[in-house]
């Protein structure tokens, strides 16, 4: 009787420890299958062109189609340079924002005419803010802005510039304005703008894409035509809505334009005509 006990124990005993082992098993599995999301907080720092249909914001729910996590806010005031930026003129507090919290990437957007009309302050403070921005632990990254939808001959200089400042600073350029210039020259008949300047939801729509590229390294052809967020109420804020063949002619455009992604990490193309 006693060595039946005995038995039964060790039996008991055996069957709790391989159950373990196999829960254990089974977690890491799951954990290994899907691991947990790393949420990444990026600053967009610029103008205009860059809250013009809420770019950061359309960037975010992007990413949040595919089920990624990009926390965006931004600093923005019309018609400002990265000089001012620097200088904290006219509102801007984007010094602030990089003392007072902590970055992953802030995305750089200078005033339009300033890689033309000032281009030694323009490498000058781009300079300085990627000098900042690193010391804050954060990677900068800048936008190349587009030409003017009366001239489109500014995109070559707009070129050359952010292939001097990508050779300062060595940080990655998201080519927005060359691939404006490439729709405008397959699609003359899309509309990228809203006015001269300043896009419309088809060129938010683009620049969007590009940056979803840029972060994630995939395809955009799974970006959804529509986009949309939460309010501050829990309801649904609605982004863009486009055609779909537009959209499915800019999500080929972005996918086959060649340029440097934090995934991919590909060789920058940014050459100046």
């Amino acid at each position: 009787m006693k060595l039946k006990s005995i038995i039964y124990a060790c039996f008991l005993i055996s069957i709790f420890f391989i159950s373990s082992s196999l829960i254990a098993q089974n977690n890491k599995n799951v954990a290994t299958q899907n691991p947990p999301t790393k949420k990444i907080k990026v600053l967009f720092v610029g103008n205009s062109l860059t809250y013009y249909y809420n770019l950061p914001l359309v960037v975010s729910a992007m990413a949040k189609t595919q089920d990624l996590t990009l926390e965006t806010k931004h600093s923005t005031v019309g018609g400002s340079t990265l000089e001012q930026h620097w200088k904290s003129e006219i509102g801007t507090q984007t010094r602030s924002m990089l003392e007072l919290e902590k970055w992953d990437y802030v995305v750089f957007n200078n005033h339009s005419l300033s890689a033309i009309y000032k281009p030694e302050s323009f490498l000058e403070y781009s300079k300085k803010f990627a000098d900042l921005a690193r010391t804050k632990g954060a990677e900068p990254i800048f936008m190349m802005t587009w030409a003017y939808k009366s001239n489109p001959l500014m995109l070559p200089e707009i070129e050359k510039m952010y292939k001097k400042l990508n050779d300062l600073t060595n940080a990655n350029i998201v080519p927005c304005g060359s691939i404006f210039g490439n729709s405008r020259k397959f699609r003359p008949d899309l509309e990228l703008f809203h006015d001269d300047k300043h896009p419309s939801s088809n060129g938010t729509y683009l620049a969007g894409l590009a940056f979803y590229k840029y972060f994630t390294g995939k395809s955009s052809s799974k970006i959804p035509v529509n986009l949309s967020t939460l309010d501050a109420n829990g309801q649904i804020l609605y982004l863009l809505f486009m055609n779909d063949t537009d959209a499915y002619f800019l999500q080929q455009l972005v996918n086959e334009f060649p340029f440097k992604t934090l995934e991919q990490k590909t060789e920058a193309t940014i050459t100046p005509k």
